[in-house]
C-alpha cells in the first residue's frame, strides 16, 4: 500500500511522500500535533485544510476522517513500515510520540499518567473552553440570557483551578519533564485568554501556576513554527 492509494492526496498531492503528511489547521485541536511533530523534529508535510472552504466535508477529507475534524495524518512509514492512517489530535499525540520515544515518560505508570491529563484535556477543557469562546466571541455573544455563557465560565474557571493545583511545585504537567501532556492542553488556554478574549470572565489572573507555564511553553521555539503550522493563505 502506497500513499498515493489514499483518495486525500488527490486534493492535497505530496511533494514529499517518505514524511509524514499532516492535515490541519492552526486551531487548538490542530497546533496540538504540528506543536508534537517540531517537537520530536519528526519530518512531515503540512496541508492546510480550510474551513472557509468546508475542506473538512470534501469527500477526500471525509475518507482520512469521517468525522470531518483536523488534524489528521498519514505517516508512510508506519507499523511495520506500512502506512498508517490516523485521526483524533489525542491518539495521534500518543503516537508520534511511541514513534519517537520522546514527550511520553518511559515508566509505564508515569506514561498512564500522562494519558490521564491528556483525557482532561479532551474531555474538560477542549469541550468546555469551546464553548466558552462561542459564547464570548462568536453568536453566543448576542444572547441576551447568560445563564449558558455563565455555565461555561464557572466550568472553565473549575478545570483552570484543578489544572493550577497540579501545577504547583512543578514545571510541567508531569513534573520536570515536558511531554505531550502539555501540548494537549496548553494551546486550549492560550486560546481561551488570547482569541477567545475570556481571560477576564474566568479570572486567568488568579492561576499564577497556569500562566507561569502557559507563558513557558509559548516561549518554546518549537511551539511557536508549531502555533502557525500549516500557514493560513495571506489575507
Amino acid at each position: 500500500m502506497s500513499l498515493d492509494s489514499f483518495p486525500i492526496t488527490r486534493k492535497w498531492p505530496a511533494k514529499y511522500p517518505d514524511r509524514i503528511q499532516l492535515y490541519s489547521l492552526p486551531t487548538p485541536n490542530g497546533v496540538k500535533v504540528s506543536i508534537a511533530l517540531e517537537e520530536l523534529a519528526l519530518p512531515y508535510e503540512a496541508h492546510l485544510v480550510s474551513f472557509d472552504s468546508n475542506d473538512q466535508m470534501s469527500p477526500e477529507f471525509l475518507s482520512l476522517n469521517p468525522n470531518n475534524k483536523i488534524p489528521a495524518i498519514i505517516d508512510p512509514d508506519g507499523p511495520g513500515g506500512q502506512p498508517l492512517a490516523l485521526f483524533e489530535s489525542g491518539a495521534i499525540l500518543f503516537y508520534l510520540a511511541e514513534k519517537a520515544k520522546r514527550l511520553m515518560p518511559a515508566d509505564r505508570a508515569a506514561r498512564y499518567e500522562t494519558l490521564q491529563w491528556i483525557m482532561f484535556q479532551m474531555g474538560g477543557i477542549g469541550p468546555m473552553f469551546g464553548q466558552l469562546g462561542f459564547f464570548v466571541k462568536f453568536a453566543g455573544k448576542d444572547f441576551e440570557d447568560k445563564r449558558p455563557r455563565d455555565r461555561y465560565v464557572n466550568e472553565s474557571k473549575r478545570l483552570l483551578g484543578v489544572l493550577d493545583k497540579r501545577l504547583e511545585g512543578r514545571r510541567w504537567v508531569m513534573g520536570d519533564e515536558y511531554t505531550i501532556a502539555d501540548i494537549a492542553i496548553f494551546p486550549w488556554v492560550r486560546n481561551l485568554v488570547g482569541f477567545y478574549g475570556a481571560g477576564d470572565l474566568v479570572e486567568f489572573s488568579t492561576f499564577i501556576n497556569v500562566k507561569r507555564v502557559l507563558d513557558a511553553f509559548i516561549e518554546r521555539p518549537a511551539v511557536q513554527k508549531g502555533l502557525v503550522t500549516p500557514a493560513r493563505p495571506a489575507a
